[in-house]
């Protein structure tokens, strides 16, 4: 992969039905044991969070900044580093403080949730050492939609809301609008929706990326389809088949749509978030 990533916990309350990590209980079994895992009940994921408590202290023993190079170091690529159970246990504000002690690194926070904003002042202080750059993760600026297909994320205009106190607060932040759901949320509308309250919100970027299907998102996802958008199932079976990816042909005309509303509103193109504008914040 084009990056390193940090998950503090696995599993995740949040409950997204296109969830891709949702075996990570089984993978962490496999690996803490050394025997292979028994794939627990679909509902652990969302309810048997595993807390990594040393996390901190194992990265500040391990971390070396010199085989990062330019890579970058993504907080948030599986589970929410902000889901609720950060509240009680802190792991990625300690994840964060411990990476004050290097500089020059690229690093990137995913989340969907408003919780981030209260760590404002330590992610102040990383910009002052490291390029900095957190992503509000969003798929639709409907409620019912995220509710739908988001069990218990925040809704749409709390993520807003944190998105623009970061922005006040001199973070580099923007939306990743991910996964871009067809025939669900990949319309113009929806889409210039997300763009319009990014850009009122004051964010830096805003990019998007289609579903991808594997087998966990599959088992997640496809039987809501089937429940909540029984018109669109036999669309999914002949886009997606037995693929991750949508098709060439879609992935193409979606990411022309983005580049258009990129445009329009005003943001920077490509699929990538970019570095902040200037290359420190100053103490």
């Amino acid at each position: 992969m084009g990056f390193w990533s940090i998950n503090p916990y696995v599993g995740c309350e949040f409950g997204c039905s296109y969830c891709y990590a949702r075996r990570t209980h089984e993978w962490t079994l496999e690996r803490t044991t050394g025997k292979p895992g028994i794939e627990p009940p679909h509902e652990s994921f969302e309810h048997n969070i595993l807390v990594k408590h040393s996390a901190p202290d194992v990265l500040l023993r391990t971390l070396e900044p010199g085989k990062l190079g330019n890579t970058p170091l993504v907080i948030g690529t599986a589970t929410d580093p902000y889901q609720p159970a950060e509240r009680k246990f802190g792991l990625t504000r300690r994840l964060l403080q411990a990476l004050l002690h290097h500089r020059g690194l690229r690093i990137r926070i995913i989340t969907k949730s408003p919780l981030v904003a209260r760590d404002i002042d330590v992610l102040r202080e990383l910009s002052t050492r490291h390029q900095v750059g957190v992503n509000i993760s969003i798929g639709s600026m409907d409620p019912g939609i995220i509710r739908c297909l988001e069990a218990k994320s925040p809704l749409p205009h709390a993520r807003m809301r944190a998105l623009h106190r970061l922005i006040e607060g001199k973070i580099n932040a923007g939306i990743m609008i991910a996964p871009i759901l067809p025939g669900i949320t990949d319309g113009w509308a929806q889409l210039a929706a997300l763009m319009e309250a990014a850009r009122q919100a004051g964010a830096h970027w805003a990019v998007g990326y289609p579903l991808r299907l594997g087998p966990a998102a599959r088992a997640g996802f496809l039987p809501l389809l089937r429940r909540k958008f029984p018109d669109l199932v036999e669309r999914y079976e002949r886009r997606y088949g037995n693929n991750q990816h949508a098709g060439k042909q879609y992935e193409a005309a979606l990411e022309k749509r983005i580049a258009s509303l990129q445009e329009a509103f005003g943001f920077p193109p490509g699929r990538l978030e970019t570095d902040s504008p200037q290359p420190l914040l100053t103490s």
